[in-house]
């Protein structure tokens, strides 16, 4: 089998959470949580074995309700957040917890394989993330690289800071922030930025992009109209502590210098539909993975502004005494470039995340519950690392 042919799992239940297993470094796995009205919902658990190019699935029952968004703690490959719907007293509630694994979910799964999708496990509830008083979960942020002991909900127009204690099993709220304007405002998107010690998130409500600083819960910077319509995503380029990504429903994906915000610094038009998903990669802050409606997903190359805009540059140690070193002076910033256009999915690609374990290695997830795992061409990797 050639090393970048995709690999397909179906789920057999729709689907539009995913996320990387963020504390596992060594094996490639994700989560997925399914959305059924019918059937109990399910985490799946996906592993990828890249030697023999296959997944293998365990299945977590996840009895409370159809899940809208799903994140992996930082610290503990066991614990997990959701955010899911139910109803209570008639009405669709948005609800977010806390849930532990199973201790033994993996054990004696890979000798008989469909043994745990017809008797699954149940995930085992920690703690619930709900304040009724501040409205419905839209997400749960884990706070990045931390002990696992911190995340943000948003729920409505509020952004509530949790400490998690006692493992995990109680959370009680140790700040919040309340976007205030006129109207039905309510957060769609976040993410806690992994620079200036995890103080600063950024948020998106409508076509607004907004930064808070934590300490104080204050607003630092506002992008009133980020984008023509709302805001589905934002991402932060891990090694540049200013530059932050976003997309959303004008099919555009946009990059910012948050210092500055009255222009993006860049803009891409590939998308065709909904931009629903952006991603940098975690440790090559050029390639940047986009998601959308357009059931297509885009690999793009930005490397104009990414932290090795000129490429892998040379140190002057490295060249030998003799040699003219003035060959740098007048090298050009390497082109941006769409890398690839993946055409796997049929349906609305909601989600796409890159591996924790393997830099050169992406899952994306669309609605029918289909999920491709890809890899980025071989020709560019090796372009990036040699």
């Amino acid at each position: 089998m050639e090393d970048d042919a995709p690999v397909i799992y179906g789920l057999e239940f729709q689907a539009r959470a995913l996320t990387a297993q963020t504390a596992e470094t060594d094996a490639i796995r994700f989560l997925v949580g399914t959305q059924s009205l019918k059937f109990d919902n399910q985490i799946h658990i996906i592993d990828f074995d890249d030697e023999n190019n296959i997944i293998n699935k365990n299945v977590l029952l996840h009895q409370a309700g159809e899940i809208w968004h799903i994140g992996a703690s930082p610290a503990d490959k066991a614990v997990l957040t959701t955010c899911y719907n139910k109803t209570s007293d008639s009405r669709l509630v948005s609800c977010a917890a806390v849930w532990r694994m199973p201790s033994d979910w993996e054990t004696g799964s890979h000798e008989s394989p469909d043994d745990s999708a017809h008797n699954p496990q149940t995930l085992e509830l920690l703690c619930r993330l709900d304040d009724s008083a501040h409205g419905n979960a839209a997400c749960v942020l884990w706070e990045p690289m931390g002990d696992g002991k911190r995340v943000i909900s948003l729920a409505d127009n509020n952004a509530l800071l949790w400490d998690l204690q006692e493992s995990s099993t109680q959370a009680t709220v140790s700040s919040t922030a309340t976007l205030e304007g006129k109207g039905q405002l309510k957060f769609t998107a976040g993410k806690w930025s992994p620079h200036h010690n995890c103080s600063q998130l950024a948020t998106a409500n409508d076509t607004a992009i907004r930064g808070w600083d934590l300490r104080t819960m204050s607003q630092i910077y506002c992008i009133e109209n980020a984008h023509g319509q709302l805001v589905r995503d934002l991402d932060f380029n891990p090694n540049r502590q200013y530059y932050l990504a976003s997309c959303g429903d004008d099919c555009k994906v946009k990059f910012w210098d948050v210092r500055n915000v009255q222009e993006p610094i860049k803009t891409l038009e590939e998308h065709s539909h909904w931009v629903w998903s952006v991603r940098y990669n975690h440790s090559h802050d050029q390639l940047v993975l986009t998601a959308s409606s357009d059931s297509r997903l885009i690999l793009s190359n930005m490397v104009s502004i990414s932290s090795e805009p000129f490429g892998h540059l040379v140190d002057d140690e490295e060249l030998s005494e003799g040699e003219d070193n003035h060959q740098e002076d007048n090298k050009e910033p390497l082109k941006d470039s769409v890398v690839s256009t993946y055409e796997e999915h049929e349906d609305s690609v909601y989600a796409a995340e890159w591996s924790s374990a393997d830099p050169w290695l992406f899952a994306s997830l669309s609605y029918d519950g289909r999920l491709v795992i890809n890899r980025v061409p071989r020709a560019l990797k090796y372009r990036i690392l040699l």
